[in-house]
């Protein structure tokens, strides 16, 4: 499990005390026990079981439950807590300025338990009863509800949420009587940003021992039905999972099937019906005689088809890819080359230069650019231009100490209401790496922001845009903005677009829904696998050139967790842009070896 998976876990146990009325001091424990896990800098996995108790606030109890939840997947007191929770309280949550105290001031006041009570609560006018609760937060509430139907939000939540469910199944599965294969399939297996349910397919000569484990799992609190190959159950999670058996012989053909998606299924098996073959879950057959099966890449072959990764399968142009051999690479952790944005202590980060440097080299990164908040965001004490260049002494200073890295001067600079950056561009033009971001006034309207964001990119100074969409999953909706038109500029100045992967309050760049027409669809299959392919915390960069011009790689940063993910994305420039500054700074002294090195990434 990762360290953000783990104090996930803690969090939830603290917000359901905190909502049921606990004492202060047991609801702090959890609450840092949390903070403790995603501050740590290494993966708490990976720390043998005698070394708990140097986490930072770790005594013997805490360190005894995290051997447990690392075991077993989850806390016996989380377990017990979700199974006599309501699963409507605790959807609160996910609610615009909704958090554990105000959540309990709803249900201690007015005696909410779940959305529909809280829209009536709010249409009724009874939240304004209660101090804390105005106008404005009820318009925000109200959006949040009417975007998001009560019966969608039980149905789906978050990859990294799924994730904690999926690793503690397959923790429990695993050493079964029996078990020969198993996988998490579905919306799981396809990486989406949010889940429906769990499709668990494992193949077994003798189904029973396999199912008897399944119902087993101390997370069930209800079984909604059962057969000889299949059952289906609710966890106190609210997540909904279904059990496949199927023989080995089968075990490819289910696989498929269950992973999906449903439009990428019907193709492949329109595919076979072309060919005379008739696909389903136990397999491929030609007149009733099975010829492929038991592996994904053999059903595939047999309908003349490479193997197509679980990302790809929307029936988006991959099928007619994969006959024709050329479906994208997706980008994995062993592609990571650098990290462009990355947040220290000097703002809202968790680690000094110094740490991210020594994790960076680490984690076999050859450079990363802190980019540090910018004086606008005051609540994350962002940098003036005299504590940035206060910032730069203190990098030459690491750079001097830590070998075998390369740091880049860089900024986050705030994208201002006009357009016009937060700071000079004297300042900026010193910086090796600038992201220029939106964090404020995100609902202007599409003619303002789209004009906002061109501004920016008209800058000479500016390198990437982040998180141009301002969306957070399940939280915030996107900004609204001419999503063409700034592809169609960014590609003109040589200005790259972020592309944010981070699964935890994720804020992706360009959602489904906005895809492009014209000039840029062609690209738009490459966009998305790239935004599938990885689980980074943050989008950054790596850099080459080529015959079309300069290149730009997404990769995952250390910002927060600290922990390197796999990367997401890259996206190529005019030869007349702003990328060769960075390969600039990397040029000089000692960074020249790591330059020649970056410039021949493939």
């Amino acid at each position: 499990m990762q360290n953000e998976e783990i104090a996930g876990i803690f969090d939830d146990v603290a917000d359901m005390l905190e909502i049921g009325g606990e004492n202060f001091f047991r609801v702090r424990a959890y609450r840092n026990a949390a903070r403790a896990m995603r501050d740590f800098p290494v993966a708490i996995g990976d720390l043998p079981r005698d070394r708990f108790r140097e986490i930072p606030g770790f005594g013997a109890d805490l360190a005894s439950k995290l051997a447990v939840l690392l075991e077993t997947g989850d806390l016996p007191i989380r377990i017990e807590l979700m199974r006599s929770f309501p699963i409507g309280l605790r959807e609160l949550k996910h609610l615009p300025g909704l958090g554990p105290k105000r959540i309990k001031l709803l249900a201690d006041r007015l005696g909410i338990r779940n959305r529909e009570e809280l829209k009536h609560a709010i249409e009724a006018g009874l939240l304004r009863t209660i101090h804390g609760f105005g106008a404005r937060m009820e318009e925000r509430l109200l959006e949040a509800l009417a975007r998001e139907p009560a019966s969608a939000a039980s149905r789906r939540i978050g990859y990294a949420d799924a994730r904690i469910s999926a690793d503690a199944l397959l923790n429990h599965m695993y050493g079964c009587i029996g078990l020969e294969q198993i996988a998490v399939a579905g919306s799981f297996q396809r990486r989406l940003e949010t889940i429906g349910d769990l499709d668990l397919v494992t193949s077994s000569a003798n189904a029973n021992p396999v199912i008897e484990r399944f119902l087993a799992f101390p997370g069930i609190i209800k079984t909604l039905g059962s057969d000889p190959t299949r059952t289906t159950v609710v966890l106190n999670s609210g997540v909904q999972v279904c059990l496949h058996v199927a023989p080995r012989s089968s075990w490819g053909a289910a696989l498929i099937c269950f992973t999906g998606s449903q439009a990428h299924y019907v193709q492949i098996r329109r595919a076979a019906h072309d060919r005379g073959l008739l696909l389903n879950e136990r397999g491929l057959y030609r007149d009733g005689k099975l010829v492929a099966g038991a592996e994904e890449g053999d059903v595939y072959r047999e309908l003349g088809l490479a193997w197509i990764p679980p990302e790809l399968r929307e029936d988006r142009g991959e099928i007619e890819a994969a006959r024709d051999q050329r479906l994208p690479h997706l980008i994995a952790l062993t592609d990571l080359r650098g990290d462009l944005h990355a947040h220290s202590t000097w703002t809202d980060g968790r680690a000094s230069i110094e740490e991210m440097a020594v994790g960076a080299r680490g984690a076999g990164l050859e450079y990363f650019a802190l980019t540090d908040h910018s004086q606008r965001l005051a609540m994350a004490h962002g940098l003036d231009p005299a504590r940035l260049r206060e910032q730069w002494r203190e990098i030459d200073a690491v750079a001097a100490r830590v070998s075998g890295i390369s740091i880049l001067r860089g900024i986050e600079v705030d994208i201002l209401d006009d357009g016009t950056l937060d700071l000079p561009d004297e300042v900026l033009a010193e910086l090796d790496w600038v992201v220029a971001s939106v964090h404020s006034k995100l609902n202007m309207d599409s003619v303002s922001m789209t004009r906002r964001i061109v501004r920016a990119i008209r800058n000479r100074n500016v390198d990437v845009i982040g998180h141009p969409s301002g969306r957070v999953i399940d939280h915030r909706p996107p900004s609204d903005f001419d999503l063409s038109e700034i592809l169609r500029i960014a590609r003109e100045e040589g200005c790259a677009l972020e592309v944010n992967s981070q699964t935890i309050g994720s804020t992706l760049a360009m959602p489904p829904r906005w895809r492009p027409s014209g000039p840029e669809s062609s690209s738009w299959f490459r966009a998305i696998h790239i935004r599938r392919a990885g689980l980074a915390s943050c989008s950054t960069a790596s850099i080459r050139r080529g015959a079309d011009g300069w290149s730009l790689r997404t990769c995952s940063t250390l910002n927060r967790s600290r922990n390197c993910a796999s990367g997401n994305g890259y996206r190529t420039f005019s030869k007349e842009g702003r990328v060769p500054r960075v390969t600039n700074a990397l040029r000089t002294g000692k960074h020249s070896d790591e330059c020649e090195r970056l410039n021949g990434v493939n």
